[in-house]
């Protein structure tokens, strides 16, 4: 803000040598007002920034219009009041006291703060010459269009689901796969077992038939 109020001071200094001219002493008192802010959409290319002035004890003359653009430590004349592209910008008067800048292919390189001056050539109270507060252009990036958004969405829940199914499947295999594994165990137990006992059954008869033949 320091910055920006020091080049708006040095703006003055340069404003009065451009409109320097000899002239009795008066009570011309001039005013601007602007937007603060004015935001451009994307789809934009041409935009309008408007100037509102009111004056007092000058004469009946229209006053020259001139517009300047403060960068980030900089400034840059662009109207003083013959612009320095024509093509690029224009000056309108709308009324008898307002004015506006036309900017045309608007980009985001044109985001900047643009200051409105007023001055009656002709008078040389220091009150004739006057600057507004600037106003601040933004133009918006371009966003993705909600179609697209929508889709990444579902295709993004569509994925997360996918995701899901084949982790609870495999979780349900290796439990399924896990249960046959034991499944297998006990009956291979149960088998070992019931042969064991297969094999000690003709040990025992024959233990008893020696028996009863002494």
């Amino acid at each position: 803000m320091a910055s920006f109020n020091k080049l708006k001071n040095l703006l003055m200094v340069a404003f009065d040598w451009i409109l320097y001219g000899a002239g009795v002493a008066d009570t011309c008192q001039v005013t601007v007002t602007q937007p603060r802010f004015q935001e451009a959409d994307y789809s934009m290319h041409t935009v309008f920034l408007t100037c509102a002035f009111s004056t007092t004890g000058c004469s009946s003359y229209q006053p020259q219009v001139l517009w300047f653009r403060f960068l980030t430590n900089e400034h840059e004349d662009l109207c003083t009041p013959r612009c320095t592209n024509d093509q690029k910008y224009k000056v309108h008067l709308l009324s008898k006291n307002n004015v506006s800048l036309q900017i045309n292919d608007l980009t985001v390189y044109d985001n900047a703060v643009y200051i409105c001056g007023i001055a009656f050539s002709d008078s040389s109270s220091p009150h004739s010459k006057q600057t507004g507060d600037g106003t601040v252009l933004t133009k918006t990036e371009k966003q993705q269009s909600n179609g697209k958004v929508i889709c990444m969405i579902i295709a993004s829940s569509l994925l997360f689901l996918y995701s899901i199914t084949v982790f609870t499947f495999f979780v349900v295999y290796k439990k399924i796969t896990s249960g046959r594994k034991i499944f297998q165990a006990i009956a291979q137990e149960l088998q070992k077992q019931k042969y064991a006992e297969h094999w000690q059954e003709p040990d025992h008869l024959e233990d008893d038939n020696v028996y009863q033949n002494r």
